[in-house]
C-alpha cells in the first residue's frame, strides 16, 4: 500500500518561491517562456509564470492527444530557432519519462540545443533524466511516498490510487 503524502498549499507556493529564485540568480540563461507540462505541470508553471512576470504556454502531455501533445512541440521548436528560449514545468521529475519524451519530440522538431530547460517541483535525483531547476530532491531508492499536490487533492482517493499504481516501481 502506498503512503500518500499531501503537499500543502502553503509547501507548494514556497517551491515557487524557491524555483523562481533560482531563475533570477541564473542571470546566464533566461526563458522567455514557461511551458506547463500537461497536467501535473500546469498549474506549477502558472504560479511561477506569475512569479516571475513570464507568459505560460502548454503542452498536454498526458493526454496523448496528437493535437495538444506533440504538435505543439514541433511549434515550440521553431520559437527556439527564432532564438527564444522556453523552460518546461512540471510536478516531479520521477521516472524521467515525460522529460525524455519531451526532449526527444523537440529534437527531432529542429530545437535549439540550450535553447530548453526543465524546472519541477520535485526532483528524483535517480531518475533516468537531469533537470537544471527544482525546488526539492527525493530519491525514490529510499522516498517511496506517492506525492499528491493541492490540485490533484480534489480527486476521489481511487483516482489517486489508480494514479500512484500506474508505475508501481515508483512506490514499491
Amino acid at each position: 500500500m502506498p503512503i500518500f503524502t499531501p503537499i500543502p498549499q502553503h509547501e507548494f507556493v514556497a517551491a515557487i518561491h524557491i524555483l523562481a529564485a533560482k531563475l533570477v540568480e541564473d542571470t546566464a540563461w533566461n526563458p522567455d517562456y514557461i511551458i506547463g507540462i500537461g497536467r501535473g505541470g500546469l498549474v506549477p508553471a502558472v504560479f511561477l509564470s506569475h512569479a516571475i512576470g513570464l507568459p505560460t504556454l502548454s503542452v498536454d502531455y498526458s493526454s496523448q492527444v496528437k493535437d495538444f501533445a506533440d504538435e505543439p512541440l514541433v511549434k515550440l521548436a521553431a520559437r527556439t530557432r527564432e532564438g527564444e528560449r522556453l523552460l518546461f514545468v512540471d510536478d516531479i521529475n520521477d521516472s524521467g519519462r515525460t522529460i525524455t519524451h519531451l526532449r526527444g519530440a523537440l529534437a527531432a522538431a529542429g530545437a535549439v540545443q540550450g535553447s530548453v530547460r526543465f524546472a519541477t517541483l520535485i526532483d528524483n535525483v535517480s531518475s533516468a533524466e537531469r533537470i537544471e531547476y527544482c525546488a526539492r530532491t527525493i530519491d525514490r531508492g529510499v522516498t517511496k511516498d506517492w506525492f499528491v499536490f493541492p490540485w490533484e487533492a480534489v480527486a476521489p482517493d481511487a483516482a489517486i490510487a489508480e494514479d500512484a499504481a500506474a508505475v508501481p516501481e515508483r512506490i514499491a
